[in-house]
């Protein structure tokens, strides 16, 4: 049937040839995800194969036969216009190629249906043209099948019997025609016209359908949801200069530009898994003939291409085009690196292209997962990285395999500052107690040890050196591997991918500090803590935490203090303990050098340093040391509550650091001192711990000769604290927001216990979305941040304001207190990459 040129361009109103639905005003709504992608590419000026679209709603009118040749003759028409100088002859037909999309994205559409058009009459020239048979008789076999199924209601069971029959497509073809032309009464037609109306309703019967249906359901997507269907031409040549292919723009390992793919010669086939192919350098003309493409194709994209493309006659045209998925943070960071250098982008958008908590696969080893691994357990993760190692259940033990040369990981219910060393000796932890602000959480994320902790289901026996999860039991000195990133152990050795941080990664973070408002400290308790994070970018230390000084070699100094008889054994204490703090802050402060440095003086339950052996030296001081238990040592005698009771300990500790201070900066550094009071909950507290920090000064200008310049200031950690920041203030030169402390007494969420337990049940029946220990909790715990922040300038304009909990290296809390104006966060230091970019995030989403 030939219709006059005044039809075609009757049914072109309907139908949509590629590129020009951005012209008449559509959509994805009505053309579909696929028919939006090909009118890009061609306002792009990419060449793309010959086709039209049917549009949402429309699809049915290809039943009709004169649309159906309405639809081929236009087809025909956009083929000679395009790259193709004449289309219908009798060796070489144009066959049809059938596909769909939906108005979103939908992994679970009816596939593709190739080679429409065939007919015994056609089938033999065609074979001489390419000089193969198998790859079209194979498409051509899958076509029947699907309209047979889909379009003539004919059983699937003699289909399935059929196709059991003639495993050779060669011979399973007539006999398909055959079982249609008994079933139906009718034979297969010959006309494109009519196979392109059954092909239309095969797959539209598929959508439809209960299968169909269920798979919408589990995409939670409307039951309603319709198809554009898109039909376009195949072409078939020579088998030597005609194929198809697919490639990606880079390697994904390396990040580098580097296209790669597979090429398949012959006809594509409606199987979406046309098996492993040629290397893409065997496409007809070579691979070189994708640079433009993908030239074209990233910086538009903004993203890694991946494309799809034939080859007829030595001439490629794209099938789709778009951006790669999940191309991995090694790749996004080249990928911005290259367009912003080309001038395709500038600095702010290639910053915007890398997400920050990708970033962390950058910067920490990772296990390289087959999905053949046995999960032992699954916990928090509570610091990232990977390790394997053979299982230890003490800290004894890690410490003598650790000697030994051996990794190690440590397996424990918990840890204290007696178990530091061994902390620092193994590969990993693993804790069934304790959540993301535990003391192994937070003592691994400073060493850069992977950490699960919370992994509840954990059993330890000791005496029979054995754990058990979920069925499993190991025994010490078995290996298992640690996922501190997803909170996964698995039983036995897992290959490990090292940490590999790029050139283009140093370049991209050095655009983010140029960008970005907040600035970045570290929290950092000896020289090799910071260096680590001033290696990192860190500009400051916003939090040395003191008692974490008083670990390893020195504990036994602190434990003179809480368990001495009487004033000269602790009199004789503190000047010890003052003498080795002077030397660790020495140390310390000639790495900082003329950086800022937040020195919060002792804050820590007395009790995590008394012997953990319960070894003393007589009964009276097993009673002294039985004393200083507390129902609930978090809310206890810590903080600036001990300096109120025991007055010698803060002016010891800051006079060390003000001598530190003057032998360092006779050396030639100026560090900036500031001296943080916590647990501030009066007034009165600040004031009187603040008149004991100035009489340590007036004590080392007397002795030295030098004053020593510093600030002091205090923690707001509980929520009274936050509400008195007025009064506050007005004593403290600056205030650091210790929000691990200010998160657990607002929701009076024990950090340690309720993140194995009531947290992980909150997640699941979304009472919470995230772990506020993990992520601030902006109605709450930012609510009293907001507030406070407004009252301390409103007493000190000029009051200098930060964070130093753990939030202040997560990217969505960084974006909060970016909004609120502060001075700096202070995080851990191997996260202090990943606060750099989010703090440049947050400062471009505030623009």
């Amino acid at each position: 049937m030939t219709l006059s040129d005044s039809s075609v361009i009757g049914f072109a109103r309907a139908a949509v040839p590629y590129g020009q639905g951005r012209a008449r005003g559509l959509g994805a709504d009505a053309l579909g995800v696929h028919g939006v992608e090909m009118d890009n590419l061609v306002a792009l000026g990419l060449p793309v194969v010959p086709g039209l679209t049917v549009p949402i709603g429309s699809g049915t009118g290809l039943r009709n036969p004169d649309t159906a040749s309405a639809t081929i003759d236009l087809l025909e028409k956009l083929a000679v216009r395009g790259i193709w100088p004449s289309v219908r002859t009798e060796r070489r037909p144009m066959l049809l190629h059938l596909r769909c999309s939906a108005p979103v994205p939908v992994s679970a559409l009816p596939p593709a249906i190739s080679v429409i058009g065939l007919s015994p009459r056609n089938v033999d020239a065609l074979v001489e043209v390419i000089g193969r048979d198998r790859d079209i008789y194979d498409s051509w076999a899958a076509t029947l099948r699907f309209v047979a199924e889909g379009a003539l209601d004919i059983d699937t069971d003699d289909l399935d019997d059929l196709d059991d029959d003639h495993p050779d497509s060669r011979s399973r073809v007539p006999a398909l025609l055959d079982l249609i032309e008994t079933s139906t009464g009718t034979a297969f037609p010959t006309d494109p016209a009519e196979q392109i109306g059954l092909a239309s309703t095969a797959m539209l019967a598929r959508w439809a359908s209960p299968r169909g249906q269920r798979a919408r359901r589990a995409l939670s997507l409307p039951d309603d949801m319709g198809l554009a269907l898109h039909v376009r031409a195949l072409r078939l040549g020579p088998w030597d200069e005609s194929g198809h292919g697919s490639a990606v723009s880079r390697d994904l390992e390396s990040g580098r530009y580097a296209p790669h793919g597979v090429f398949h010669l012959g006809v594509r086939k409606a199987d979406p898994d046309p098996g492993p192919g040629e290397p893409l350098s065997s496409t007809p003309g070579g691979e070189q003939i994708l640079d433009q493409i993908f030239a074209t194709l990233e910086p538009h994209l903004r993203g890694v291409a991946e494309i799809e493309f034939e080859v007829r006659d030595r001439q490629l045209a794209l099938l789709s085009a778009g951006a790669l998925d999940h191309p991995g943070p090694r790749a996004v960071t080249n990928l911005a690196v290259d367009l912003a250098n080309a001038r395709s982008i500038d600095r702010s958008e290639a910053v915007r292209m890398l997400e920050p908590d990708l970033m962390q696969d950058l910067l920490h080893a990772q296990l390289t997962l087959t999905g053949s691994e046995q999960l032992l357990v699954r916990g928090l993760p509570a610091s990232p990285g990977a390790a394997v190692g053979e299982i230890a259940l003490s800290s004894d033990r890690a410490l003598a395999l650790a000697a030994q040369g051996k990794a190690v990981v440590l397996v424990t219910s918990e840890t204290s500052p007696a178990d530091v060393p061994a902390l620092l000796a193994a590969t990993a932890v693993i804790t069934s107690n304790g959540g993301l602000a535990s003391h192994a959480a937070v003592v691994a994320r400073g060493a850069g040890r992977p950490a699960v902790c919370g992994a509840a289901t954990i059993r330890i026996d000791r005496e029979q050196a054995t754990v058990t999860a979920d069925g499993v039991t190991l025994s010490e000195g078995d290996t298992v591997s640690v996922n501190g990133r997803t909170g996964d152990v698995y039983v036995g050795t897992v290959a490990i991918r090292p940490a590999e941080p790029s050139p283009e990664l140093e370049v991209l973070l050095g655009w983010a500090d140029d960008i970005r408002e907040l600035r970045i400290r570290t929290n950092a308790d000896n020289a090799d803590d910071a260096a680590t994070a001033f290696r990192l970018g860190a500009e400051g230390i916003g939090l040395c935490r003191t008692e974490h000084q008083f670990l390893g070699d020195q504990l036994p100094l602190v434990q003179r203090l809480v368990l001495a008889e009487n004033e000269a054994e602790e009199i004789e204490a503190i000047a010890a303990l003052t003498a080795a703090q002077q030397s660790d802050f020495i140390d310390l402060l000639r790495v900082v050098g003329d950086r800022p440095v937040t020195v919060r003086l002792l804050d820590a339950p007395l009790h995590e340093f008394l012997p953990a052996d319960g070894n003393y030296r007589d009964r009276e001081q097993a009673e002294r040391a039985a004393a200083t238990h507390e129902s609930n040592p978090m809310l206890g005698l810590r903080g600036v509550r001990f300096a109120m009771v025991q007055t010698r300990l803060y002016p010891a500790q800051a006079e060390a650091l003000f001598r530190a201070w003057v032998v360092v900066n006779a050396e030639g550094m100026t560090p900036q001192l500031e001296v943080m009071i916590p647990l501030v909950s009066l007034p009165g507290e600040l004031t009187e711990a603040i008149a004991q920090v100035h009489r340590a000064a007036a004590t080392v200008a007397a002795d030295t000769g030098v004053t020593v310049p510093y600030l002091v200031g205090s923690m707001i950690e509980t929520p009274r604290a936050a509400l008195l920041a007025e009064p506050l203030a007005i004593e403290a030169q600056f205030l650091s927001f210790g929000t691990n402390d200010l998160t657990q007494l607002t929701y009076g969420f024990s950090r340690d216990d309720v993140e194995k337990t009531v947290l992980a049940h909150y997640l699941e029946h979304g009472l919470l979305t995230d772990s506020p220990f993990a992520v601030l909790d902006r109605d709450g715990v930012g609510a009293l941040v907001s507030m406070a922040v407004d009252r301390a300038r409103s007493a000190r304009p000029d009051v200098k304001l930060g964070v130093c909990g753990e939030h202040g290296g997560d990217p969505q809390s960084i974006s909060f207190l970016n909004s609120l104006g502060l001075h700096y966060v202070s995080c851990s230091p191997r996260r202090v990459p990943v606060a750099r970019l989010a703090a440049a995030h947050a400062t471009l989403e505030s623009r």
